[in-house]
């Protein structure tokens, strides 16, 4: 067995083949400064790999074995968790998405801090989105591919555009990982599979103050 890589956080941009322009944005861009504590990898889904998984160093890609669509974006994101969890000794990964922008990189120093000076372990942080009520997704009006029966159950989970994982919870997700797979909407997937025990001490962060979608 190798020896784990020492990194204590890492981010992990969902990206894909399709658009691999937005990763290129975001490599001459606000990824040129990321503090030396951070590294980071886009991650694209291609089923043809011999392998689950595989890191390009070289351009910082995660290629994953899993469809590089839509609806596969849970499989995408627990596969890329579980090549973290095999590769790194790491305490923390962050996630956010290749369409976002970075206004102001002191961002990551922020949530660094708050995730250290907290005073009880936090295991989950990001926007934190309260479904109270189960209902049927309507989704589907701007992504057709999804089914019109999607139920989401009553919840609370942070939003996609910005979360953070403790190396505790990957590990907690990735048991479960057969059943993440089975769903459509990645963020929600890691808030409804996440041990509520893990959830005691949930950090909101107003990612949204922060990021912002690219107008492209």
């Amino acid at each position: 067995m190798s020896k784990l890589i020492e990194q204590e956080y890492i981010l992990l941009i969902l990206n894909c083949e399709k658009y691999k322009y937005k990763a290129d944005i975001q490599k001459k861009t606000w990824l040129k400064q990321l503090p030396s504590y951070l590294t980071y990898y886009h991650v694209i889904g291609n089923s043809n790999l011999t392998t689950l998984y595989e890191f390009v160093e070289e351009s910082h890609i995660l290629y994953v074995n899993t469809k590089d669509d839509y609806l596969s974006l849970p499989h995408k994101s627990i596969t890329a968790f579980n090549a973290v969890n095999d590769t790194f000794n790491y305490k923390y990964i962050l996630k956010t998405d290749d369409d976002q922008r970075l206004n102001n990189i002191n961002f990551f120093d922020m949530v660094k801090q708050s995730i250290e000076q907290t005073e009880y372990k936090t295991n989950y942080g990001g926007r934190i989105i309260n479904i109270d009520k189960e209902h049927i997704s309507q989704y589907y009006l701007i992504h057709p591919e999804l089914p019109n029966n999607c139920v989401i159950k009553a919840i609370q989970y942070c939003s996609g555009r910005f979360y953070y994982l403790s190396k505790t919870a990957v590990i907690d997700l990735l048991s479960k990982k057969e059943d993440i797979c089975k769903e459509y909407f990645e963020d929600y997937a890691i808030g409804l599979y996440l041990d509520n025990n893990l959830k005691q001490t949930v950090i909101n962060v107003k990612a949204d103050m922060f990021l912002s979608d690219m107008l492209i």
